[in-house]
């Protein structure tokens, strides 16, 4: 499992949570909503701390990651992180 993502994505993201540098951003399972990999749970982003990351990316000074917890939402998929429209895109693929 990986996390891709492009600067100009991972600039939207940093703009939107008002990050500032070094802050680290998690992708987090939350209930509700729906994805393509699990039926009732989305992803969320917030800056958290990591603990156990399970995968992290490092992008403009920010550390991505997605904790070992949450890895079971991915089903063993890579994650995609893009912008269309000005609204972030989540795709899951091998």
């Amino acid at each position: 499992m990986k996390i891709n993502m492009t600067e100009k994505t991972a600039e939207h993201i940093i703009n939107d949570l008002q990050a500032i540098e070094g802050n680290q951003i998690r992708f987090f399972v939350r209930l509700g909503g729906c994805s393509t990999v699990q039926d009732g749970f989305s992803l969320g982003i917030n800056k958290d701390t990591p603990k156990h990351p399970a995968v992290a990316l490092d992008i403009q000074n920010h550390e991505f990651f997605i904790e070992e917890e949450d890895e079971w939402f991915f089903d063993q998929n890579d994650l995609t992180v893009s912008v269309e429209n000005d609204e972030i895109k989540f795709k899951f693929h091998n």
